[in-house]
């Protein structure tokens, strides 16, 4: 299936901003089950663009910088990306929870993708035992890692009220695990809390789901906006899986990856600093759509 991305991102200021500098995650990485066929940025009024070198996640950065005085700035990505990702399927083989985290603790892998980067606390995410014992009835040691994954991610679903009032993207996972409702970025949050917290690798996805669901198939939560779902390592036979906790669901088809980290902190959208004295605004409108239903519609 090849998608069409179209992810606009609009700032207004209250008074002019002198000087602006972005970081830009909206390039959407390579990963399995999906390759990027092109990419395009465009800003309005114009700034200098460049590539910047990923630190401490998976993901493609370009720096903005607005050397003028502006009071408006619009910032476009588009993008066609193909995905050809099934739903996962158990196997007799999976390992279990115990073993999982006997092998993450073992493993030397420590490259962008390997577990041991995705073990411990990170900026947003801390072990918290609250979430840790909430978790424990999914996670047991002698229970198929995918099984408890699923478990999981269903639970957080049935369990937590989706509120986009609730929180904001600075909110931490023990705050949205204690009053049970947030949105995709908390649920993912809580479920990586909780699955570090049992030794098992857990990192932090940000993506989109397709806007417009097939006939007949409900409407996935999330789809308009910048998607969060989680990526669990299972062992290094079937490596990493991703999980939608938001939806209950396991990453397939309708899931686009750009971006993977340990929180959202590594890789929000955009991110950096800007010199004026007002407030600032943001609005943000994403559109996913297969091209071949862009086509059909004229």
């Amino acid at each position: 299936m090849r998608y069409r991305i179209r992810h606009e991102t609009r700032f207004t200021y209250a008074t002019p901003v002198r000087f602006a500098r972005c970081n830009l995650r909206l390039k959407p990485i390579l990963w399995s089950g999906q390759t990027l066929v092109d990419h395009d940025l465009s800003v309005e009024p114009n700034g200098e663009l460049t590539l910047a070198r990923a630190d401490a996640s998976l993901a493609n950065v370009t720096r903005l910088v607005i050397p003028d005085a502006v009071t408006r700035l619009k910032i476009v990505s588009t993008a066609h990306v193909d995905v050809e990702r099934g739903v996962p399927f158990p196997s007799p083989d999976d390992p279990d929870v115990a073993t999982v985290a006997r092998l993450a603790r073992a493993s030397r892998d420590v490259s962008a993708n390997g577990p041991t980067n995705y073990l411990f606390a990170s900026p947003m995410v801390e072990l918290s035992p609250e979430i840790a014992d909430w978790c424990a009835q999914e996670l047991d040691p002698g229970r198929s890692i995918m099984d408890a994954a699923i478990g999981l991610a269903q639970r957080i679903q049935r369990e937590f009220d989706y509120d986009p009032d609730a929180t904001h993207t600075a909110t931490r996972p023990a705050e949205a695990f204690a009053h049970r409702h947030g949105v995709c970025q908390d649920f993912a949050q809580v479920m990586i809390a909780g699955l570090r917290a049992h030794g098992i690798p857990a990192a932090y996805a940000s993506g989109y789901l397709r806007t417009i669901p097939p006939p007949g198939e409900a409407r996935l939560v999330g789809a308009d906006a910048t998607h969060a779902w989680v990526l669990v390592w299972c062992g290094p036979q079937r490596g990493w899986e991703g999980v939608d906790p938001t939806n209950g669901i396991w990453m397939a088809g309708d899931h686009i990856v750009i971006a993977i980290g340990r929180d959202y902190s590594e890789i929000a959208p955009i991110d950096g600093v800007f010199l004026g004295t007002g407030a600032q605004t943001m609005t943000v409108s994403v559109d996913v759509a297969p091209e071949e239903e862009l086509a059909l519609g004229g």
